[in-house]
Protein backbone atom coordinates (compact mmCIF):
# COMPACT_ATOMS: atom_id res chain seq x y z
CA UNK A 1 0.00 0.00 0.00
CA UNK A 2 1.38 3.65 -0.99
CA UNK A 3 0.97 6.93 0.73
CA UNK A 4 -1.75 7.58 -1.44
CA UNK A 5 -3.82 4.56 -0.37
CA UNK A 6 -3.39 4.62 2.93
CA UNK A 7 -4.71 8.10 2.81
CA UNK A 8 -7.66 7.15 1.83
CA UNK A 9 -8.21 5.30 5.18
CA UNK A 10 -6.16 7.18 7.68
CA UNK A 11 -6.62 11.25 6.86
CA UNK A 12 -3.09 12.89 6.89
CA UNK A 13 -4.52 15.46 9.45
CA UNK A 14 -4.86 12.44 11.20
CA UNK A 15 -1.68 10.68 10.38
CA UNK A 16 -0.14 14.00 11.81
CA UNK A 17 -2.41 14.08 14.95
CA UNK A 18 -0.79 10.14 15.64
CA UNK A 19 2.56 10.95 15.40
CA UNK A 20 2.26 14.21 17.66
CA UNK A 21 0.79 12.53 20.46
CA UNK A 22 2.94 9.39 19.76
CA UNK A 23 6.56 11.24 19.40
CA UNK A 24 9.00 11.57 21.89
CA UNK A 25 6.30 10.11 24.78
CA UNK A 26 6.17 6.59 27.04
CA UNK A 27 3.27 4.26 26.43
CA UNK A 28 1.93 5.53 29.88
CA UNK A 29 2.44 9.55 28.52
CA UNK A 30 0.67 8.89 25.17
CA UNK A 31 -2.23 7.34 27.18
CA UNK A 32 -2.55 10.10 29.48
CA UNK A 33 -2.64 12.14 25.96
CA UNK A 34 -5.37 10.66 24.04
CA UNK A 35 -7.70 10.47 27.24
CA UNK A 36 -7.29 14.00 27.49
CA UNK A 37 -7.99 14.97 24.56
CA UNK A 38 -11.02 13.02 24.25
CA UNK A 39 -12.22 14.81 27.99
CA UNK A 40 -11.44 17.99 26.19
CA UNK A 41 -13.52 17.44 22.87
CA UNK A 42 -15.94 16.46 25.22
CA UNK A 43 -16.86 19.32 27.40
CA UNK A 44 -16.00 22.01 24.78
CA UNK A 45 -18.27 24.93 25.56
CA UNK A 46 -20.36 26.32 22.99
CA UNK A 47 -22.90 29.36 23.97
CA UNK A 48 -25.24 30.23 21.00
CA UNK A 49 -27.85 33.79 21.54
CA UNK A 50 -30.47 33.84 19.97
CA UNK A 51 -32.54 37.08 20.08
CA UNK A 52 -35.60 39.09 18.27
CA UNK A 53 -38.98 40.73 18.57
CA UNK A 54 -41.52 38.89 20.35
CA UNK A 55 -43.47 36.58 18.78
CA UNK A 56 -40.37 35.60 16.04
CA UNK A 57 -40.10 32.51 17.00
CA UNK A 58 -37.00 32.74 19.14
CA UNK A 59 -37.76 30.08 21.62
CA UNK A 60 -39.18 27.67 19.07
CA UNK A 61 -35.86 27.69 17.40
CA UNK A 62 -34.05 27.04 20.59
CA UNK A 63 -36.81 23.72 21.06
CA UNK A 64 -36.14 22.66 17.26
CA UNK A 65 -32.33 22.89 17.03
CA UNK A 66 -32.09 21.09 20.39
CA UNK A 67 -34.58 18.46 18.81
CA UNK A 68 -37.18 18.59 20.73
CA UNK A 69 -40.92 17.48 19.22
CA UNK A 70 -43.20 20.19 20.63
CA UNK A 71 -42.69 23.10 22.48
CA UNK A 72 -44.17 21.43 25.18
CA UNK A 73 -41.83 18.77 26.32
CA UNK A 74 -39.61 18.90 29.46
CA UNK A 75 -37.05 21.57 29.49
CA UNK A 76 -38.51 23.21 26.51
CA UNK A 77 -38.29 27.33 25.81
CA UNK A 78 -41.42 28.97 26.73
CA UNK A 79 -42.96 29.94 23.89
CA UNK A 80 -46.01 32.95 23.34
CA UNK A 81 -47.22 35.55 21.06
CA UNK A 82 -45.74 38.08 23.67
CA UNK A 83 -43.19 38.17 25.40
CA UNK A 84 -41.70 35.69 27.92
CA UNK A 85 -37.92 35.99 28.18
CA UNK A 86 -37.15 38.53 30.61
CA UNK A 87 -33.68 37.54 31.68
CA UNK A 88 -30.86 35.52 29.54
CA UNK A 89 -32.49 32.02 29.97
CA UNK A 90 -29.98 28.80 28.78
CA UNK A 91 -31.47 26.24 27.40
CA UNK A 92 -28.81 22.86 27.32
CA UNK A 93 -28.83 20.33 24.00
CA UNK A 94 -30.33 17.17 25.43
CA UNK A 95 -26.93 15.22 24.29
CA UNK A 96 -24.45 17.69 25.34
CA UNK A 97 -24.79 19.64 28.45
CA UNK A 98 -21.69 21.79 27.50
CA UNK A 99 -23.91 22.82 24.60
CA UNK A 100 -26.07 26.14 25.35
CA UNK A 101 -28.73 27.87 23.54
CA UNK A 102 -29.55 31.09 25.14
CA UNK A 103 -32.67 32.94 24.91
CA UNK A 104 -32.45 36.41 25.03
CA UNK A 105 -35.17 39.30 25.98
CA UNK A 106 -36.73 40.38 23.08
CA UNK A 107 -35.58 43.62 21.32
CA UNK A 108 -38.82 45.37 20.45
CA UNK A 109 -39.31 47.72 22.99
CA UNK A 110 -39.55 51.29 21.90
CA UNK A 111 -36.58 52.26 23.99
CA UNK A 112 -34.20 50.06 23.08
CA UNK A 113 -30.79 50.53 22.83
CA UNK A 114 -28.62 47.82 21.43
CA UNK A 115 -24.80 48.81 23.45
CA UNK A 116 -27.22 48.82 26.62
CA UNK A 117 -28.90 45.36 25.68
CA UNK A 118 -25.75 43.83 24.79
CA UNK A 119 -24.27 44.74 28.23
CA UNK A 120 -27.20 43.59 30.10
CA UNK A 121 -27.15 40.23 28.64
CA UNK A 122 -22.99 39.82 28.97
CA UNK A 123 -22.49 39.25 25.45
CA UNK A 124 -19.07 38.42 25.75
CA UNK A 125 -19.92 34.96 26.74
CA UNK A 126 -21.58 34.03 23.55
CA UNK A 127 -19.77 32.80 20.73
CA UNK A 128 -22.30 33.77 18.07
CA UNK A 129 -25.63 35.67 17.69
CA UNK A 130 -28.34 34.70 15.44
CA UNK A 131 -31.36 37.77 15.20
CA UNK A 132 -34.52 36.41 14.30
CA UNK A 133 -37.38 38.06 12.10
CA UNK A 134 -41.15 36.94 11.42
CA UNK A 135 -41.22 39.32 9.28
CA UNK A 136 -38.95 42.46 7.72
CA UNK A 137 -35.94 43.46 9.66
CA UNK A 138 -36.30 46.35 11.55
CA UNK A 139 -33.82 49.52 12.76
CA UNK A 140 -34.02 47.27 16.27
CA UNK A 141 -32.48 44.55 14.46
CA UNK A 142 -30.18 46.84 12.75
CA UNK A 143 -28.77 48.33 15.26
CA UNK A 144 -27.74 45.53 17.24
CA UNK A 145 -26.03 43.57 14.76
CA UNK A 146 -24.22 46.91 14.68
CA UNK A 147 -23.19 47.02 17.91
CA UNK A 148 -22.41 43.32 17.52
CA UNK A 149 -20.17 44.03 14.85
CA UNK A 150 -18.54 46.83 16.75
CA UNK A 151 -17.46 44.03 19.56
CA UNK A 152 -16.24 41.68 17.33
CA UNK A 153 -18.56 38.92 17.18
CA UNK A 154 -20.27 37.33 14.25
CA UNK A 155 -24.25 37.65 13.77
CA UNK A 156 -26.90 35.72 11.66
CA UNK A 157 -30.08 36.63 10.47
CA UNK A 158 -33.24 34.21 10.06
CA UNK A 159 -36.39 35.27 8.32
CA UNK A 160 -38.78 32.88 10.46
CA UNK A 161 -42.55 31.92 9.40
CA UNK A 162 -41.42 31.68 5.27
CA UNK A 163 -44.10 28.79 5.15
CA UNK A 164 -46.40 31.04 6.34
CA UNK A 165 -45.83 33.80 3.33
CA UNK A 166 -45.49 30.63 0.76
CA UNK A 167 -48.85 29.58 1.84
CA UNK A 168 -50.57 32.91 1.45
CA UNK A 169 -48.84 33.65 -2.04
CA UNK A 170 -50.00 29.73 -3.36
CA UNK A 171 -53.68 31.06 -2.32
CA UNK A 172 -53.53 34.44 -3.80
CA UNK A 173 -51.59 33.59 -6.96
CA UNK A 174 -52.79 30.09 -7.52
CA UNK A 175 -51.47 29.63 -11.40
CA UNK A 176 -48.10 32.17 -11.24
CA UNK A 177 -46.57 30.67 -8.02
CA UNK A 178 -43.20 29.63 -7.78
CA UNK A 179 -41.44 28.51 -4.45
CA UNK A 180 -37.88 29.32 -5.62
CA UNK A 181 -38.41 32.60 -6.70
CA UNK A 182 -40.50 33.70 -3.98
CA UNK A 183 -37.47 32.28 -1.10
CA UNK A 184 -35.30 34.63 -3.52
CA UNK A 185 -37.29 37.64 -3.28
CA UNK A 186 -37.58 37.25 0.84
CA UNK A 187 -33.72 36.86 0.38
CA UNK A 188 -32.85 39.98 -1.34
CA UNK A 189 -35.62 42.16 0.19
CA UNK A 190 -33.78 41.36 3.79
CA UNK A 191 -30.48 41.73 2.65
CA UNK A 192 -31.18 44.78 1.24
CA UNK A 193 -32.56 46.34 4.13
CA UNK A 194 -29.87 45.40 6.65
CA UNK A 195 -27.10 46.49 3.57
CA UNK A 196 -28.96 50.20 3.74
CA UNK A 197 -28.37 49.71 7.29
CA UNK A 198 -24.89 49.42 6.79
CA UNK A 199 -23.80 46.05 8.59
CA UNK A 200 -21.87 44.66 6.08
CA UNK A 201 -22.37 41.59 3.88
CA UNK A 202 -24.83 40.03 6.29
CA UNK A 203 -25.87 36.13 6.30
CA UNK A 204 -29.36 35.70 5.79
CA UNK A 205 -31.39 32.85 6.30
CA UNK A 206 -35.03 32.05 5.38
CA UNK A 207 -36.32 28.63 7.34
CA UNK A 208 -39.72 27.13 8.65
CA UNK A 209 -39.35 26.28 12.27
CA UNK A 210 -41.86 23.92 11.49
CA UNK A 211 -40.46 22.12 9.15
CA UNK A 212 -36.62 23.07 10.00
CA UNK A 213 -35.05 20.56 7.36
CA UNK A 214 -36.29 22.64 4.47
CA UNK A 215 -34.76 26.05 2.56
CA UNK A 216 -31.80 27.58 3.70
CA UNK A 217 -31.20 25.25 7.25
CA UNK A 218 -28.03 23.49 5.21
CA UNK A 219 -26.82 26.18 3.90
CA UNK A 220 -27.08 27.75 7.41
CA UNK A 221 -24.82 24.67 8.68
CA UNK A 222 -22.79 25.26 6.19
CA UNK A 223 -22.03 28.71 6.86
CA UNK A 224 -21.88 28.39 10.87
CA UNK A 225 -19.64 25.37 10.70
CA UNK A 226 -16.74 27.32 7.96
CA UNK A 227 -16.70 30.51 9.92
CA UNK A 228 -16.57 28.92 13.95
CA UNK A 229 -13.00 27.86 15.43
CA UNK A 230 -12.17 24.35 14.34
CA UNK A 231 -13.02 22.39 18.49
CA UNK A 232 -16.35 24.90 18.53
CA UNK A 233 -17.32 23.33 14.84
CA UNK A 234 -17.07 20.10 15.80
CA UNK A 235 -19.77 20.34 18.87
CA UNK A 236 -21.97 22.59 17.09
CA UNK A 237 -22.15 19.71 14.32
CA UNK A 238 -22.47 16.54 16.75
CA UNK A 239 -25.69 19.07 18.21
CA UNK A 240 -27.60 19.50 15.42
CA UNK A 241 -30.70 17.72 14.57
CA UNK A 242 -30.36 14.96 12.10
CA UNK A 243 -32.98 16.40 9.90
CA UNK A 244 -30.86 16.48 6.30
CA UNK A 245 -28.83 14.15 4.71
CA UNK A 246 -26.00 16.93 4.71
CA UNK A 247 -26.24 16.65 8.38
CA UNK A 248 -25.85 13.01 8.74
CA UNK A 249 -22.65 12.75 6.68
CA UNK A 250 -20.69 16.03 7.92
CA UNK A 251 -21.18 13.44 11.46
CA UNK A 252 -19.72 10.71 10.06
CA UNK A 253 -16.48 12.54 8.63
CA UNK A 254 -16.25 14.36 11.97
CA UNK A 255 -16.46 11.04 14.20
CA UNK A 256 -14.29 9.60 11.49
CA UNK A 257 -11.11 11.79 12.66
CA UNK A 258 -11.35 10.99 16.12
CA UNK A 259 -11.73 6.82 16.41
CA UNK A 260 -7.93 6.85 15.97
CA UNK A 261 -7.74 7.56 19.77
CA UNK A 262 -10.14 4.69 20.68
CA UNK A 263 -8.34 2.30 18.80
CA UNK A 264 -5.05 3.41 20.26
CA UNK A 265 -6.46 3.67 23.60
CA UNK A 266 -8.20 -0.61 23.09
CA UNK A 267 -5.18 -1.21 21.35
CA UNK A 268 -2.62 -0.65 23.93
CA UNK A 269 -5.44 -2.13 26.30
CA UNK A 270 -4.01 -5.26 27.16
CA UNK A 271 -0.61 -3.87 28.12
CA UNK A 272 -2.70 -1.32 30.49
CA UNK A 273 -5.05 -4.13 31.70
CA UNK A 274 -7.74 -2.10 31.51
CA UNK A 275 -11.12 -3.34 29.65
CA UNK A 276 -10.45 -2.64 26.51
CA UNK A 277 -13.96 -3.85 24.84
CA UNK A 278 -15.91 -1.39 26.92
CA UNK A 279 -14.08 1.67 24.92
CA UNK A 280 -14.89 -0.05 21.53
CA UNK A 281 -18.95 -0.49 23.30
CA UNK A 282 -19.21 2.91 24.47
CA UNK A 283 -17.71 4.77 21.14
CA UNK A 284 -20.22 2.46 19.07
CA UNK A 285 -22.82 3.59 21.86
CA UNK A 286 -22.57 6.69 21.28
CA UNK A 287 -22.47 7.12 17.39
CA UNK A 288 -25.64 5.07 17.19
CA UNK A 289 -26.99 8.06 19.95
CA UNK A 290 -25.50 10.80 17.48
CA UNK A 291 -26.97 8.99 14.87
CA UNK A 292 -30.18 8.65 16.17
CA UNK A 293 -30.45 5.21 16.02
CA UNK A 294 -30.96 4.53 19.52
CA UNK A 295 -34.54 3.73 20.60
CA UNK A 296 -35.19 6.86 22.52
CA UNK A 297 -34.36 8.93 19.45
CA UNK A 298 -36.10 6.11 16.90
CA UNK A 299 -39.34 6.54 19.34
CA UNK A 300 -39.10 10.57 18.98
CA UNK A 301 -38.66 10.50 14.82
CA UNK A 302 -42.03 8.23 14.77
CA UNK A 303 -43.97 10.40 17.14
CA UNK A 304 -42.72 13.33 14.75
CA UNK A 305 -43.50 11.86 11.83
CA UNK A 306 -47.11 9.85 12.40
CA UNK A 307 -44.88 6.38 11.68
CA UNK A 308 -45.15 3.30 13.36
CA UNK A 309 -41.18 2.73 14.57
CA UNK A 310 -41.33 -0.73 13.45
CA UNK A 311 -41.62 0.39 9.89
CA UNK A 312 -38.40 2.72 10.85
CA UNK A 313 -36.10 -0.25 11.86
CA UNK A 314 -37.49 -2.17 9.29
CA UNK A 315 -34.34 -0.21 6.99
CA UNK A 316 -32.02 -0.56 9.67
CA UNK A 317 -28.99 -3.26 8.71
CA UNK A 318 -26.20 -2.96 11.46
CA UNK A 319 -25.85 -5.83 13.58
CA UNK A 320 -24.75 -3.13 16.25
CA UNK A 321 -28.11 -1.53 15.79
CA UNK A 322 -30.16 -4.75 16.08
CA UNK A 323 -28.63 -6.57 19.13
CA UNK A 324 -26.79 -6.31 21.84
CA UNK A 325 -23.41 -4.71 21.60
CA UNK A 326 -21.13 -7.30 23.58
CA UNK A 327 -17.36 -8.30 23.11
CA UNK A 328 -18.28 -11.05 20.89
CA UNK A 329 -20.43 -9.13 18.59
CA UNK A 330 -17.90 -6.86 18.56
CA UNK A 331 -14.78 -10.03 18.14
CA UNK A 332 -16.97 -10.86 14.89
CA UNK A 333 -16.54 -7.24 13.58
CA UNK A 334 -13.14 -6.92 13.81
CA UNK A 335 -12.53 -9.96 12.02
CA UNK A 336 -15.06 -9.01 9.21
CA UNK A 337 -13.72 -5.50 8.50
CA UNK A 338 -10.38 -6.61 8.63
CA UNK A 339 -11.26 -9.11 5.83
CA UNK A 340 -13.31 -5.78 3.66
CA UNK A 341 -10.60 -3.51 4.29
CA UNK A 342 -8.24 -6.07 2.34
CA UNK A 343 -5.41 -4.02 3.55
CA UNK A 344 -1.85 -4.99 4.94
CA UNK A 345 -1.36 -4.40 8.63
CA UNK A 346 2.36 -4.32 7.72
CA UNK A 347 2.15 -1.54 5.29
CA UNK A 348 0.14 0.26 7.67
CA UNK A 349 2.69 -0.37 10.52
CA UNK A 350 5.13 0.57 7.85
CA UNK A 351 3.74 4.07 7.02
CA UNK A 352 3.35 5.05 10.87
CA UNK A 353 6.25 3.03 12.22
CA UNK A 354 6.14 4.87 15.59
CA UNK A 355 3.13 3.01 16.51
CA UNK A 356 4.85 -0.39 15.74
CA UNK A 357 7.92 0.98 18.24
CA UNK A 358 5.57 1.88 20.94
CA UNK A 359 2.82 -0.80 21.36
CA UNK A 360 2.86 -4.62 20.54
CA UNK A 361 -0.53 -4.26 19.44
CA UNK A 362 -0.01 -2.31 16.19
CA UNK A 363 -2.46 -4.19 13.80
CA UNK A 364 -5.08 -4.05 16.51
CA UNK A 365 -4.88 -0.74 16.41
CA UNK A 366 -5.32 -0.69 12.22
CA UNK A 367 -8.23 -3.39 13.11
CA UNK A 368 -10.14 -1.55 15.47
CA UNK A 369 -9.72 1.55 13.21
CA UNK A 370 -11.30 -0.07 10.50
CA UNK A 371 -14.43 -1.49 12.17
CA UNK A 372 -14.97 2.04 13.65
CA UNK A 373 -14.70 3.53 10.53
CA UNK A 374 -16.99 1.38 8.38
CA UNK A 375 -19.63 0.75 11.40
CA UNK A 376 -20.00 4.90 10.91
CA UNK A 377 -20.66 4.19 7.22
CA UNK A 378 -23.22 1.03 8.11
CA UNK A 379 -24.77 4.10 10.80
CA UNK A 380 -24.61 6.60 8.24
CA UNK A 381 -26.43 4.43 5.64
CA UNK A 382 -29.10 3.42 8.36
CA UNK A 383 -30.01 6.86 9.40
CA UNK A 384 -29.98 8.18 5.63
CA UNK A 385 -32.50 5.08 5.29
CA UNK A 386 -34.53 5.97 8.59
CA UNK A 387 -34.98 9.81 7.70
CA UNK A 388 -36.20 8.79 4.37
CA UNK A 389 -38.54 6.31 5.45
CA UNK A 390 -39.92 8.59 8.02
CA UNK A 391 -40.27 11.01 5.81
CA UNK A 392 -42.65 9.25 3.13
CA UNK A 393 -45.72 10.45 2.18
CA UNK A 394 -45.02 14.26 4.37
CA UNK A 395 -45.95 17.16 3.87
Amino acid sequence: MDNEQMSEILSEEVIQEIKTVLENKNLAEAIESVNTIITDIKNIPLNVAITGESGSGKSTFINVIRGLITDEEEDAAITGVVETTMEPTPFSHLQYKNVKFWDLPGIGTPNFKAADYLEEVKFSQYDFFIIIASERFKENHIQLAQAIHSMNKKFYFIRSKVDVDLQSSRKRRNRSFNEENILQQIRKKCTKSLCDGEVGEPHVFVLSLMDLHKYDFNRMQNTLEEELPRHKRHMLLLSLPNITLQVLERKRKALNKLNWLRAFLFSVSAATHTKGYEILQKAIKDHLNIFGLDTSSLIKLSNTFGKDINDLKSVIKSPFASTEINQELIQKQLTKNVAKGQISVENFLSYIPIIGNLITGGATFFRSYIMLCESLKDFLEDASNVLQKAMEDST
